[in-house]
């Protein structure tokens, strides 16, 4: 194989890899908030629950994420989880997740997430399905939450 050939090769793979994970990358406005790749971990056959995660960078006023809902389960509930000592502690959050002006609120595996509640079906990697996100000043707005693998979001697994 000529040099050129192989250097032509390789370029291209690379733009197609570049193209790939840009195509996963999902982004969705509301007013002045930007909603950053929704995703969910996949779920085994029989869970009564899964977890949602994405980035809401606010480059407006303080708001707030009061809360979400979906078709997937029977209730969708805003949470937070916490280590105390061996112990996790999940706590649901009434009054919402708090999103300060110039600042980017990640919901991520361990701390502030989603909780789908009474799954009606397994959530299975690589499908989407759709969340309303409702938000004390920017109102709602709908986005697509991609379903990653079961280890998404953990040391092991570059999400």
């Amino acid at each position: 194989m000529k040099k050129g050939s192989h250097m032509f090769k390789t370029l291209l793979l690379s733009a197609c890899l570049l193209a790939s994970s840009l195509a996963q990358a999902h982004e969705f406005s509301a007013g002045k908030l930007r909603i950053i790749h929704p995703w969910a971990r996949a779920t085994a056959p029989g869970a009564m629950a899964g977890g949602g995660f994405l980035k809401i960078e606010n480059k407006g006023e303080a708001d707030r994420l009061v809360s979400a809902s979906a078709g997937v389960s029977e209730a969708v509930e805003l949470h937070t989880m916490s280590m105390e000592g061996d112990v996790m502690k999940m706590q649901k959050l009434d009054r919402g997740i708090e999103l300060p002006a110039g600042k980017t609120t990640e919901l991520k595996p361990g701390g502030l997430h989603i909780m789908f509640i009474g799954l009606k079906a397994p959530l299975k990697q690589g499908e989407k399905f759709p969340l309303k996100l409702k938000f004390e000043k920017a109102g709602e707005v709908n986005v697509e939450v991609a379903i990653d693998a079961m280890t998404a979001g953990t040391s092991g697994h570059a999400h």
